[in-house]
């Protein structure tokens, strides 16, 4: 085993569990080592990991696996933990559950054709197969790259459906995160307005965006939710973007709460970093449910010289990418050979200006747009080349520039990000906000952030207990957000953390620019790196 991958809570969880076995000797040696490789796996990203046969005997000796309270489970081949195992189990179910045969809606041919008009090109229209899918389905999902057209398919599917239904139809929409949910919110907006349907269709399609934790109802101290099994959701369909970000745990209880006969529609990209918790749902669903499945494949909007960087990484073709970086035949793609704090200050500077004029919240409202038009994108927290690093040395440089940022705590213009979340005050992991005076009492310092129905929160920072400056994250906390300009920061080391779905999910996070600093051994490993993880929802799903 690899000494150097083993955290403390591993080697001390596996010694819990050893000394309450059943075991000793050598043979609860070896049931510690299972146990511990179980712990980095699900540190790692994996619901389970392979057990063979001789390990399987072992953990059954050690008397703490099986059904009930038992900690641990052994199926197919695979050792979980209980907990990991029953949200496996039940989501297969649900899934299952969707996949029954439903009465297709049958919407008017006219409308259908208004909404998708007849592709001329020799190639297949997929979002008009997604929206003959949603019709004859209740599970579909959409997979796409950036530009794709994914939220525009579905708001036309969305006034299909309610044009087919007999009486309208109750829709959520909602995301993993509350950025997210803002942008899908802002993307179904943008797209009704430009619908040729009935005024009436347009109405009845949502104007709000929640996270899926306001929408499945947090209990304060609790993992689970007030919606559940018990106590299902009230709409006949629900839509979820960004669902490659939904771990396993979280697509259960979603999964779970779902009323009998509802709809379920998950769009994503395959391609991005999966959850940061344990599971791989969508890849998963996406492999083993090819007829719920489309995935729309022509880009519309996003910029082509930043789509063919991305395009380059995802193949894991290193040597393509690094030469479209380095060279000149894409002006909005390069590899950054300066001083990233000195760089990423410069920029921010502009960001501090725009701070000192604003005095009244419609002023704040265009300041988040100016903070979110640049940001640097990290794939580590700690070191000189991590978050902690670059957030310290952006700040010393903007205090240098005459910006007071080191003076106290919360400074005008100080940027955080919830690191945990904060249900009392509605706020969740990853939603970002802005330290700056209240226009109604401007002795008063407040922290600022959106809201999904464009207005903003007002909170006392003495209120907020988890957060910390985002001048620089991590590309795991930028997912579902849409800059203008990003750097991306890598390691001068090598690392395993680095890796191909890391890099682009970074790189199309952007709509104008994209600067990369890295040496090109680092940068060729990360393309070369791909993610793996065990999961056995792949096998439920297909009946093995």
């Amino acid at each position: 085993m690899d000494e150097q991958k083993i955290r403390l809570i591993d080697s001390q969880f596996a010694h819990f569990l050893a000394e309450r076995s059943q075991l000793s000797g050598q043979e609860k040696r070896q049931f510690q080592d299972i146990v511990c490789r179980l712990s980095m796996g699900l540190a790692a990203g994996d619901s389970c990991v392979p057990a063979t046969d001789a390990e399987q005997g072992l953990i059954a000796r050690s008397g703490l696996s099986g059904e009930g309270a038992k900690p641990l489970h052994v199926y197919n081949n695979h050792l979980y933990m209980q907990r990991y195992y029953k949200h496996e189990q039940s989501l297969a179910r649900s899934i299952r559950t969707l996949l029954s045969p439903s009465t297709e809606l049958l919407a008017e041919a006219s409308l259908f054709n208004a909404l998708f008009a007849e592709h001329r090109k020799a190639e297949t229209d997929w979002q008009r197969v997604a929206a003959k899918r949603a019709l004859q389905k209740k599970l579909l999902i959409v997979s796409g790259g950036p530009g794709t057209g994914k939220t525009t398919t579905v708001v036309k599917i969305l006034a299909l459906i309610q044009s087919a239904s007999s009486k309208p139809l109750r829709i959520a929409l909602a995301a993993p995160t509350g950025k997210a949910a803002r942008r899908l919110l802002e993307s179904i907006n943008s797209s009704v307005q430009m619908l040729g349907v009935p005024e009436r269709i347009k109405k009845s399609i949502p104007d709000t965006a929640s996270t899926i934790h306001r929408l499945l109802g947090v209990k304060r101290y609790s993992p689970f939710f007030k919606q559940n099994a018990s106590n299902p959701l009230l709409y006949d369909l629900v839509v979820i973007d960004e669902a490659s970000m939904v771990d396993l745990a979280l697509m259960d209880k979603l999964m779970s709460a779902l009323r009998p006969g509802s709809r379920l529609i998950l769009l994503g990209d395959k391609d991005q970093l999966a959850s940061v918790e344990s599971g791989t749902v969508l890849a998963d669903m996406i492999t083993h449910l090819p007829e719920n499945t489309v995935e729309l494949q022509t880009s519309y909007r996003f910029n082509e010289g930043i789509k063919r960087f991305a395009s380059a990484i995802n193949s894991g073709d290193s040597s393509a990418a690094w030469k479209l970086m380095s060279g000149d035949s894409i002006n909005n793609v390069s590899l950054q050979q300066g001083n990233v704090a000195e760089y990423g200050g410069e920029m921010y500077c502009r960001y501090m200006a725009a701070v000192q004029g604003a005095t009244s919240i419609s002023d704040y409202k265009e300041l988040f747009q100016v903070f979110h038009s640049f940001k640097i994108l990290c794939a580590l927290r700690h070191g000189p080349a991590g978050v902690s690093g670059i957030n310290g040395a952006v700040e010393e440089y903007l205090t240098h520039k005459g910006y007071d940022c080191s003076g106290a705590d919360w400074y005008v213009g100080r940027p955080v990000i919830i690191t945990r979340n904060e249900y009392s005050l509605d706020l969740y992991n990853g939603d970002m906000g802005i330290s700056l005076p209240d226009p109604e009492n401007p002795n008063t310092m407040k922290v600022w952030f959106e809201r999904t129905d464009g207005s903003l929160l007002g909170v006392l920072p003495g209120r907020i207990a988890n957060c910390e400056t985002v001048y620089a994250l991590t590309i795991h906390k930028s997912q579902g957000t849409e800059l203008g300009e990003i750097l991306v920061v890598l390691p001068e080391q090598e690392s395993l953390l680095v890796t191909r779905e890391l890099l682009y999910t970074a790189v199309t996070r952007a709509r104008e620019r994209v600067q990369v600093s890295a040496s090109r051994t680092v940068f060729e490993c990360a393309v070369a790196g791909k993610i793996e993880r065990h999961s056995g929802l792949g096998a439920r799903l297909v009946g093995k």
